[in-house]
């Protein structure tokens, strides 16, 4: 069921090459996200872009870490599933491997935009962004946005979301 959505919600994206998800505790999240963003808090997800491979190497976009307790309690406080939780967490961390990055003030909303428009071609309900932001759930427009060129750096979100 997940590997089906992944699959889709990367095509969505439009972003190639294979993404691996791990789906592991709060404990594992926070070593992780210690040791890559010396951020010492375990969040939901953190997307970790691959390196540049070798030409004729089988495209790799990168990997998702997501912690399953933190999409549990999230998911109770949505009113949603953990399983339509770990989809928004995939969405999420799959933006940020396409380039976005919400943090950047740069961004200027793009990867809100574009979360908010694949979420609704998805079918899921409101965004983390948009939680964190405390935006209400809309409905997107026709607007269509491309993805930044710049590469983006490891990111977690519920520390945010924890601080709205």
């Amino acid at each position: 069921m997940l590997s089906r959505f992944l699959a889709e919600a990367r095509a969505a994206v439009r972003l190639r090459g294979q993404v691996s998800v791990l789906l592991t505790t709060d404990a594992e999240v926070r070593r992780l996200n210690r040791r890559y963003r010396r951020v010492n808090k375990a969040t939901d997800v953190l997307s970790f872009p691959a390196a540049e491979l070798p030409a004729g190497a089988e495209p790799v976009a990168g990997d998702l870490a997501i912690s399953l307790p933190t999409a549990g309690r999230q998911a109770a406080e949505q009113g949603h599933s953990i399983s339509v939780e770990i989809k928004i967490l995939i969405l999420h961390g799959l933006l940020h491997l396409a380039g976005y990055d919400h943090e950047d003030e740069a961004d200027g909303g793009k990867m809100a935009r574009r979360e908010r428009l694949l979420r609704a071609r998805l079918g899921l309900p409101q965004g983390l962004i948009e939680r964190v932001e405390g935006q209400p759930a809309r409905s997107p427009g026709k607007r269509r946005i491309g993805a930044p060129t710049k590469r983006p750096r490891r990111r977690g979100t519920a520390d945010r979301e924890r601080r709205a």
